[in-house]
């Protein structure tokens, strides 16, 4: 996809876990989805994009990055790197930061969440970060429209299998 740099020619097959995201077939607007390819051609994340701006910019980054992602080791006060993606869609080039952290708990069905809600220096990004059991790391990244529990219920697992090139 466009909203992602390839680091290098190597093209993942597709992911070796299940992505948590909304279904695409519940999402009203456009929706795109990328892989993040390791130089070995595995894949180290993946990131959907939904946009219900029509096609002027999207609305949220869902990102699901395994144990091991590079994408995963930020310096103290780097954004994550759905949010860097979602500043480079928009084409925002301000300089934007981490400013603190806070953890929640937040119920998703029957499961407890203990969620981290990044506070940036750009007001207008929503953040939130959380483990999964197979230590695969979701970010929320949300442009002008706050990140509410009911978001949580939406996520399902989205399989593999769907973001397999053919």
């Amino acid at each position: 996809m466009s909203f992602l740099r390839r680091r290098s020619a190597a093209t993942p097959a597709g992911p070796d876990f299940d992505v948590l995201a909304m279904d695409p077939g519940d999402w009203p607007g456009n929706l795109g989805a990328g892989l993040l390819p390791a130089p070995d051609g595995s894949c180290q994340g993946v990131f959907l994009r939904y946009d219900l701006f029509g096609g002027r910019g999207p609305a949220m980054i869902i990102g699901n990055l395994p144990a091991g992602s590079p994408a995963r080791e930020l310096a103290d006060g780097q954004i994550p790197f759905e949010v860097a993606q979602l500043l480079l869609a928009l084409e925002n080039e301000e300089p934007v930061e981490v400013t603190g952290a806070e953890d929640i708990p937040v119920m998703q069905g029957d499961n407890l969440l203990i969620v981290r809600r990044l506070k940036l220096s750009e007001s207008r990004i929503s953040c939130v970060q959380f483990d999964r059991s197979d230590d695969v790391l979701v970010t929320i990244a949300s442009w002008d429209r706050p990140i509410t529990d009911d978001l949580y219920a939406l996520l399902k697992p989205l399989p593999a299998e769907l973001f397999q090139q053919g």
